[in-house]
Protein backbone atom coordinates (compact mmCIF):
# COMPACT_ATOMS: atom_id res chain seq x y z
CA UNK A 1 0.00 0.00 0.00
CA UNK A 2 1.40 3.30 -0.66
CA UNK A 3 0.63 6.21 1.94
CA UNK A 4 1.41 9.50 1.75
CA UNK A 5 1.24 12.42 3.98
CA UNK A 6 0.48 16.42 3.28
CA UNK A 7 0.33 19.32 6.07
CA UNK A 8 -2.45 21.54 5.57
CA UNK A 9 -1.16 24.24 7.30
CA UNK A 10 -4.64 25.77 9.47
CA UNK A 11 -6.79 22.99 8.54
CA UNK A 12 -4.91 19.31 9.48
CA UNK A 13 -3.00 16.83 7.70
CA UNK A 14 -4.08 14.87 4.87
CA UNK A 15 -3.53 11.41 3.76
CA UNK A 16 -3.56 9.76 0.05
CA UNK A 17 -3.63 5.75 -0.27
CA UNK A 18 -3.47 3.67 -2.80
CA UNK A 19 -4.47 0.20 -1.61
CA UNK A 20 -3.26 -3.60 -3.30
CA UNK A 21 -6.09 -3.53 -4.74
CA UNK A 22 -6.21 0.07 -6.77
CA UNK A 23 -8.70 1.79 -4.47
CA UNK A 24 -8.04 5.61 -4.00
CA UNK A 25 -8.33 7.05 -0.75
CA UNK A 26 -8.01 10.16 0.83
CA UNK A 27 -8.56 11.42 4.52
CA UNK A 28 -8.16 14.76 5.61
CA UNK A 29 -8.08 14.86 9.35
CA UNK A 30 -8.69 18.30 10.77
CA UNK A 31 -7.42 20.28 13.60
CA UNK A 32 -10.79 20.56 15.26
CA UNK A 33 -11.06 16.25 15.52
CA UNK A 34 -13.12 16.42 11.98
CA UNK A 35 -12.28 13.68 9.14
CA UNK A 36 -13.35 13.62 6.36
CA UNK A 37 -12.79 10.83 3.79
CA UNK A 38 -12.83 10.50 -0.01
CA UNK A 39 -12.48 8.06 -2.76
CA UNK A 40 -11.80 8.16 -6.26
CA UNK A 41 -12.96 6.69 -9.44
CA UNK A 42 -10.75 4.10 -10.46
CA UNK A 43 -10.01 5.82 -14.42
CA UNK A 44 -10.07 9.41 -12.68
CA UNK A 45 -7.20 9.76 -9.85
CA UNK A 46 -9.26 13.71 -9.77
CA UNK A 47 -12.49 12.60 -9.79
CA UNK A 48 -14.21 11.73 -5.83
CA UNK A 49 -17.26 9.81 -6.23
CA UNK A 50 -18.28 9.21 -2.35
CA UNK A 51 -17.20 11.79 0.69
CA UNK A 52 -18.01 10.80 4.14
CA UNK A 53 -17.35 13.52 7.11
CA UNK A 54 -16.76 12.07 10.64
CA UNK A 55 -16.56 13.57 14.13
CA UNK A 56 -13.74 12.41 16.33
CA UNK A 57 -15.80 9.69 18.17
CA UNK A 58 -17.53 8.19 15.32
CA UNK A 59 -13.83 8.19 13.56
CA UNK A 60 -12.70 6.53 16.66
CA UNK A 61 -15.19 3.92 16.69
CA UNK A 62 -14.67 3.54 12.77
CA UNK A 63 -11.29 3.09 13.81
CA UNK A 64 -11.49 0.44 16.02
CA UNK A 65 -13.56 -1.69 13.80
CA UNK A 66 -11.59 -1.57 11.01
CA UNK A 67 -8.53 -2.29 12.71
CA UNK A 68 -10.12 -5.08 14.93
CA UNK A 69 -10.06 -3.90 17.78
CA UNK A 70 -14.01 -5.34 18.27
CA UNK A 71 -14.06 -8.16 16.09
CA UNK A 72 -11.15 -10.13 15.02
CA UNK A 73 -11.10 -12.48 11.74
CA UNK A 74 -10.52 -15.87 12.69
CA UNK A 75 -7.96 -15.93 10.12
CA UNK A 76 -6.03 -13.37 12.34
CA UNK A 77 -6.29 -15.09 15.31
CA UNK A 78 -2.82 -17.36 15.12
CA UNK A 79 -1.44 -14.13 13.80
CA UNK A 80 -2.47 -12.48 17.29
CA UNK A 81 1.02 -13.56 19.74
CA UNK A 82 2.91 -10.31 21.04
CA UNK A 83 -0.23 -8.63 21.62
CA UNK A 84 -2.11 -11.68 23.21
CA UNK A 85 -5.51 -10.05 25.46
CA UNK A 86 -3.86 -6.55 24.94
CA UNK A 87 -6.62 -3.92 23.69
CA UNK A 88 -6.72 0.00 23.69
CA UNK A 89 -9.22 1.97 24.54
CA UNK A 90 -10.35 5.25 24.57
CA UNK A 91 -12.28 7.19 27.46
CA UNK A 92 -13.11 10.49 27.62
CA UNK A 93 -14.00 12.07 30.92
CA UNK A 94 -17.21 13.41 31.33
CA UNK A 95 -17.49 17.34 33.06
CA UNK A 96 -19.78 15.77 35.86
CA UNK A 97 -17.24 12.97 36.12
CA UNK A 98 -16.33 12.96 40.22
CA UNK A 99 -12.50 11.72 39.01
CA UNK A 100 -12.40 15.41 37.75
CA UNK A 101 -9.54 16.91 39.64
CA UNK A 102 -8.04 13.95 40.70
CA UNK A 103 -4.54 12.90 39.86
CA UNK A 104 -4.24 9.11 38.05
CA UNK A 105 -1.99 8.43 41.00
CA UNK A 106 -4.46 9.41 43.52
CA UNK A 107 -7.15 7.46 41.86
CA UNK A 108 -4.88 4.32 41.91
CA UNK A 109 -5.88 3.57 38.60
CA UNK A 110 -3.06 0.61 37.80
CA UNK A 111 -2.92 -0.77 41.17
CA UNK A 112 -6.98 -1.39 41.53
CA UNK A 113 -7.54 -2.15 37.67
CA UNK A 114 -4.04 -3.36 36.19
CA UNK A 115 -4.64 -0.99 33.04
CA UNK A 116 -1.55 1.49 31.97
CA UNK A 117 -2.65 4.71 31.10
CA UNK A 118 -0.67 5.36 27.39
CA UNK A 119 -1.69 9.13 27.05
CA UNK A 120 -4.33 12.09 27.77
CA UNK A 121 -5.26 14.40 25.51
CA UNK A 122 -7.24 17.70 26.92
CA UNK A 123 -9.88 19.42 25.63
CA UNK A 124 -7.48 21.91 23.85
CA UNK A 125 -6.20 18.98 22.30
CA UNK A 126 -2.69 19.10 24.41
CA UNK A 127 -1.14 15.77 24.29
CA UNK A 128 0.22 14.02 27.25
CA UNK A 129 2.08 11.05 26.46
CA UNK A 130 2.76 8.46 29.57
CA UNK A 131 1.42 10.95 32.19
CA UNK A 132 2.67 10.21 35.14
CA UNK A 133 0.92 9.65 38.91
CA UNK A 134 0.76 13.10 39.45
CA UNK A 135 -1.62 14.15 36.73
CA UNK A 136 -4.58 15.37 37.18
CA UNK A 137 -7.82 14.55 35.16
CA UNK A 138 -9.77 17.25 33.79
CA UNK A 139 -13.47 17.82 32.44
CA UNK A 140 -13.52 16.80 28.87
CA UNK A 141 -10.57 14.74 28.33
CA UNK A 142 -9.78 11.99 26.52
CA UNK A 143 -8.08 9.34 28.13
CA UNK A 144 -6.11 6.72 26.20
CA UNK A 145 -5.20 3.31 28.50
CA UNK A 146 -4.46 -0.19 27.71
CA UNK A 147 -5.08 -3.56 29.09
CA UNK A 148 -6.75 -6.77 29.32
CA UNK A 149 -10.73 -6.62 28.48
CA UNK A 150 -11.30 -6.72 32.71
CA UNK A 151 -9.01 -3.96 33.21
CA UNK A 152 -10.42 -1.59 30.72
CA UNK A 153 -14.04 -2.45 32.44
CA UNK A 154 -12.78 -1.54 36.13
CA UNK A 155 -11.20 1.57 34.84
CA UNK A 156 -14.44 2.52 33.00
CA UNK A 157 -16.09 2.66 36.69
CA UNK A 158 -13.23 4.11 38.09
CA UNK A 159 -14.32 7.19 35.27
CA UNK A 160 -17.72 7.01 36.25
CA UNK A 161 -17.36 7.83 39.72
CA UNK A 162 -17.65 3.62 40.66
CA UNK A 163 -15.64 1.52 41.97
CA UNK A 164 -12.64 -0.18 40.32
Amino acid sequence: MDIRETDLPGVGRKYRMITRSGDRLVVVVHDDGRRELYHFDYNDPEDSISMITLDDEEARSIAAIVGGMTYKPRLLESIEVALSDLVIEWYKVEARSPCVGASIGGLEIRQRTGATVLAVVDKNHGSHITPGPEFVLTADCMLIAAGERDSLRALKRILAGGEG
